[in-house]
């Protein structure tokens, strides 16, 4: 029975957007497969690993009758990769296989039934909603995700904090030595706060899948769930149970030296710096006088690198480490021509914002060198 008769590129691109969350190893055998529903007008491909899944739709003509059927994405994918662009494909489902046709090559795969595809189960309870720009959602993402945890064993902190309150959407992401917070006006809702951890994998996913563009997306947070409907894909999540630690309180209210720092001058002394750094040691030093910073490191081979920014400062000195990978993930993600700097001591951490605004914030702890 004929699933679907369409070109390449309808099937594709579908299948490529949920086929990221897939991974190459599973306990159960079904969750390597990609759940194809064909109905009157559309074949939903839907994908999982349990905690996030995916939904992306291709419209077709109508007249199938309803069918269901899970096969091995990664297969199909290379398959339909495989195809010569343009080319017109033939799905057809019998006898616990699906064949694949385009011109002269077939290929037959095995497949699992449709009714043991595991779905996420609706959230229960209220949630908020809320509508912007997929751009402005994505480019939110880049100025934290970096800062997320990745196997840390305080779990909560692998993932980020997404936080909807009075007509304000926050996000916040901390790996226990450097923390980044961004903020975005947004329309206010009916319910007023709501906050979740989401998942690393699940802020990795959006970031590969949302556009840079005006389109937009909504946002559905629940006590259990979080959904982002955007173009003809659906993407739903879990959330991290825990309490994400207080960002507000780890956020320095006033530091007394204070310096404006071009954001490309400071990212290439910094880079250069970083060629003789190690990756079991990642310190930069930072020398602040009145008029300079100079930046040095060394490592056991006995090597030096040192760079002088000038800068209009006439605070007091100070002498301070950092790990330049922390500074450069930063400067690698914000948009700006300057970066404003407050420090405190040599033990208090760093606070990096943009000028004149308060909607991004970075603070980043010192470390010994």
């Amino acid at each position: 029975m004929n699933l679907v008769k369409t070109s390449r590129e309808v099937l594709l691109k579908p299948l490529q957007a949920v086929s990221g969350i897939i991974e190459r190893r599973h306990t159960l055998p079904i969750l390597s497969n990609v759940l194809l529903q064909r109905d009157t007008e559309r074949l939903t491909f839907v994908a999982t690993d349990i905690e996030i899944e995916i939904t992306a739709t291709a419209l077709l003509e109508a007249g199938a009758e309803p069918k269901g059927v899970t096969v091995g994405a990664r297969k199909l994918l290379e398959i339909l990769r495989a195809l010569p662009e343009g080319a017109e494909v033939t799905l057809a489902a019998a006898d616990k296989r699906l064949q694949v046709r385009s011109g002269k090559s077939r290929f037959n795969l095995q497949t699992l039934p449709s009714d043991d595809f595991p779905r996420l189960a609706a959230p229960d309870g209220e949630s908020v909603r809320i509508e912007l720009p997929q751009k402005l959602l994505k480019a939110l993402f880049a100025l934290v995700q970096y800062a997320m945890a990745q196997q840390d064993i305080r779990y909560y902190l692998n993932g980020l904090l997404m936080l909807i309150d009075a007509g304000e959407l926050r996000v916040v992401a901390t790996d226990g030595h450097r923390l980044a917070f961004a903020t975005r006006e947004v329309a206010p809702t009916e319910v007023g706060h709501q906050e979740v951890i989401l998942p690393r994998k699940t802020i990795l996913e959006l970031t590969k899948l949302l556009a840079d563009s005006d389109d937009p997306v909504a946002i559905e947070l629940s006590a259990s769930q979080a959904r982002f409907t955007f173009g003809d894909i659906v993407l739903a999540s879990k959330l991290v149970e825990g309490k994400f630690p207080d960002y507000q309180r780890v956020i320095p209210p006033q530091h007394p030296k204070k310096l404006r720092l071009g954001r490309v001058q400071l990212q290439q002394a910094l880079q250069r710096a970083s060629i003789l750094t190690s990756d079991k040691f990642r310190g930069v030093r930072w020398v602040l006088t009145p008029g300079s910073l100079k930046i040095s490191c060394t490592n056991t081979e006995q090597e030096e690198a040192q760079d002088e920014l000038d800068v209009a400062y006439r605070g007091d000195a100070l002498d301070i480490g950092f790990n330049v990978g922390y500074l450069l993930d930063m400067l690698n993600n914000v948009d700006c021509e300057e970066i404003e700097c407050a420090l405190g001591d040599t033990g208090s951490s760093a606070l990096f914002t943009l000028p004149e605004r308060t909607d991004f914030k970075y603070v980043v702890m010192p470390m010994r060198i």
